[in-house]
């Protein structure tokens, strides 16, 4: 189950720790979706228990990681520094979350299991907040989207070196 991710909570939380009103907009906006996601899936999902566990372990971890941001790190400016660090760790891991298919990709000769328009999505995003962390000098925000520039154009480059190929069942209708 994909749900509410602590990167978007933790980019809010730095966001607002800066005073950073972008930030804070698109996070909040992210985690409300995701929180939406989350409730779409558990209506329909025949397993309810087991997400339901999930999601409550899941927001055990970020009581934690909340009390230990704002409660244990007094520091205002330590904060934003371990904050920082923490949804870069987070950011990156993401970004490289697609290589894990990498061998199946070279092994089958095939992208089937990788998405284009994901890709595409992935470099204009990463790109995007890049060039905001350069804006204001955030090297939290500008070296954590870096890693999803360059995982863009590595798929890209699968894409190019291993075409997808035509669903051969599919037929195009005639008109």
């Amino acid at each position: 189950m994909r749900g509410l991710h602590p990167r978007n909570l933790g980019w809010l939380s730095y966001g607002a720790l800066k005073g950073d009103g972008i930030l804070i907009v698109v996070n909040a906006v992210g985690a409300a979706l995701q929180t939406l996601y989350i409730l779409a899936y558990l209506h329909y999902c025949p397993r309810k228990r087991v997400v339901l566990l999930q999601t409550a372990t899941l927001l055990g971890v970020l009581l934690l990681g909340y009390g230990y941001f704002w409660l244990l790190v007094p520091d205002p400016e330590g904060r934003l520094q371990q904050l920082g660090l923490f949804c870069s760790v987070f950011t990156i891991s993401m970004y490289l979350s697609p290589l894990a298919d990498l061998a199946k990709v070279i092994q089958t000769k095939s992208t089937q299991c990788l998405s284009y328009p994901l890709t595409i999505a992935t470099l204009l995003t990463s790109a995007s907040w890049c060039l905001y962390g350069f804006q204001l000098r955030d090297p939290y925000i500008m070296v954590s989207n870096f890693p999803g520039i360059v995982t863009s154009f590595i798929r890209f480059w699968l894409f190019w070196k291993y075409p997808q190929e035509q669903d051969r069942n599919y037929r195009l209708l005639q008109t």
